[in-house]
């Protein structure tokens, strides 16, 4: 007399996880990222970090075109994550704007970060040499305002011109944005200085 096994003693069955093309039946999807002159050198200097997530990380195809100055993205049959395609459009476009390889790359591994653009004419209308010194407020001696504002905000900032390019958390970019509109409406750094460490010791003991 044959007796079938109980449901519960029996192992699990394995299925092979579906691709982007089970899931989606569809075409393969294709992105083309406009690089900008300026960035073409950093491009091919840093080429290897930046096709090596996207192939190995997102399994996504991916080609430079040296003569149109762009990038070329598209799924293919070994793609699994359908949302694959737009985290690589978010990371090329992250490095155009001026951010390090290494820290676009946490675009792909995080899903809460962003980045935020706005440029100083946003907040208030500068012109000549009072647009310059509203630039070197943001900066700082050697750079130690904007790395300040980084380290305590955990964020990661772009000067570019008359742009600020902001990455990170929806409310630390907020903070962020808030203590470089301080700076460009006239606050002196060590006045943003004391308001960010007061902020920091709130988030601190809140976690």
């Amino acid at each position: 007399m044959i007796i079938d096994e109980p449901l519960s003693t029996r192992g699990k069955p394995k299925f092979k996880p579906l691709s982007y093309f089970d899931l989606n039946g569809a075409e393969p999807q294709q992105r083309k990222i406009l690089i900008p002159p300026h960035r073409m050198a950093p491009l091919r200097k840093e080429w290897m970090k930046i096709y090596t997530p996207i192939v190995t990380h997102l399994k996504l195809d991916i080609r430079m075109d040296i003569r149109q100055k762009a990038v070329e993205i598209r799924t293919n049959d070994q793609t699994e994550d359908s949302g694959a395609i737009q985290k690589a459009a978010d990371f090329l476009r992250a490095f155009t704007l001026g951010f390090k390889v290494d820290d676009c790359v946490a675009l792909l591994r995080m899903d809460d970060l962003y980045i935020d653009s706005f440029e100083i004419k946003d907040v208030k209308t500068l012109r000549g040499d009072n647009l310059s010194r509203a630039i070197g407020r943001i900066s700082g001696s050697g750079g130690k305002t904007k790395f300040t504002i980084e380290n305590c905000t955990k964020t990661r900032i772009v000067l570019a011109d008359t742009k600020i390019h902001i990455m990170g958390s929806f409310q630390n970019i907020k903070t962020a944005r808030d203590a470089v509109v301080n700076l460009i409406l006239g606050s002196p750094p060590g006045k943003v200085y004391s308001h960010l460490r007061t902020l920091s010791a709130r988030m601190k003991e809140r976690f």
